[in-house]
């Protein structure tokens, strides 16, 4: 019997924040998971959870470690084996969550000039080019145009 799709509690659906991070796929698939030990996933799922879009981000060593509830020797060894498997770049203060090995961008669009004629769908294409752009405001763009 297949299962059926279907929000378990839609009162809780997920929704896109303003500020947000992701976890790419390729930690499992490629199965660079399949290679930490759970301390060192830990750190790595609160790293990229805290970081900027560049990966970057600068807990120190003790507060990571309290909030992960780690000894100072559990959180050395976890911090180098994500070093080791080349998840992370460590420099004190700073850290920065890498680009997974063997991953490839998203190809972007080339930049427009500003003031770019409208596209096909009617959008700005100015804004819609490779630069970011807030899922709220494209939806609220979106209801505009419907009127």
């Amino acid at each position: 019997m297949k299962a059926i799709k279907q929000l378990l509690r839609p009162e809780r659906l997920r929704q896109v924040p303003e500020q947000f991070s992701w976890v790419d796929q390729a930690l499992v698939q490629q199965h660079f998971i399949d290679r930490c030990e759970a301390r060192s996933a830990a750190l790595y799922l609160f790293l990229v959870t805290v970081s900027d879009a560049q990966g970057l981000s600068y807990y120190g060593a003790s507060t990571l470690a309290r909030r992960l509830r780690l000894s100072d020797e559990q959180f050395g060894a976890a911090r180098q084996q994500l070093i080791e498997l080349d998840l992370i770049a460590y420099s004190s203060p700073l850290y920065q969550v890498l680009a997974l090995p063997g991953t490839v961008a998203a190809q972007r669009p080339a930049p427009r000039a500003p003031g770019a004629s409208r596209d096909v769908t009617g959008a700005n294409s100015a804004t819609t080019g490779c630069q970011p752009v807030n899922l709220a405001t494209l939806l609220l763009q979106a209801q505009a145009r419907r009127g």
